[in-house]
């Protein structure tokens, strides 16, 4: 490396690893795809992320925290705290987010189209 030169982030030197880094985790896209259609509340994003995935456990309350905190950082999912007892918390996607909505539905597609095989699901799911 020259002398004077600061080594480059990954985030700042490739698109493709900065997204990588923005959406890395078991549950994001699920999330994200999850608020497309509006406004959810805690609960309601938990019980969408179990739908459709037959055999495996249910999501750690720790986890999916860390999980819509991580996209609130990242600036696709914004969350309005209504302060209210018991608490009242709503998740909705940013402009930003709303953006990454058909990104999401062609990763969807391309499984649909070649994941169709029950094998590969079954590998992929593991």
């Amino acid at each position: 490396m020259a002398k004077g030169r600061a080594k480059a982030t990954p985030a700042r030197s490739c698109p493709v690893a900065a997204f990588q880094k923005m959406i890395s985790g078991k549950y994001k896209l699920r999330i994200v795809w999850d608020l497309k259609d509006g406004p959810r509340r805690y609960g309601e994003i938990r019980s969408g992320l179990l739908r459709g995935t037959e055999g495996s456990a249910e999501i750690a309350p720790r986890v999916l925290s860390r999980e819509l905190k991580a996209l609130t950082e990242v600036g696709l999912i914004d969350r309005k705290d209504f302060g209210e007892v018991p608490p009242k918390v709503e998740y909705r996607l940013t402009r930003k987010g709303k953006s990454f909505v058909p990104v999401v539905a062609a990763i969807r597609q391309w499984g649909e189209r070649n994941l169709s095989d029950v094998a590969v699901l079954a590998d992929a799911a593991e």
